[in-house]
């Protein structure tokens, strides 16, 4: 996943939830250009600042792997 993916995604939750982008800041407790500069693209965002923002919007994150998948396989087959 791009950069931009994610801004547009980010973007796009944020318009359809009719947030402006310092009231999505306000209740990320972020700083109102971390939003536009997420927005924009910018890659060297904080971990725990983007966390924060996606939390307010109800986006999860999925992470998959080969490794992980072996793992979840291993759990059902046990189970």
């Amino acid at each position: 996943m791009k950069p931009h993916d994610i801004a547009d995604i980010i973007k796009m939750h944020r318009k359809t939830a009719k947030l402006s982008r310092v009231r999505l800041a306000e209740m990320a407790g972020v700083g109102k250009t971390v939003i536009y500069d997420i927005e924009k693209g910018k890659e060297s965002v904080r971990l725990d600042t983007l966390r924060k923002i996606l939390k307010v919007l109800n986006i999860k994150i999925v992470l998959t792997s080969p490794l992980m998948e072996n793992i979840q396989n291993t759990e059902n087959e046990k189970g």
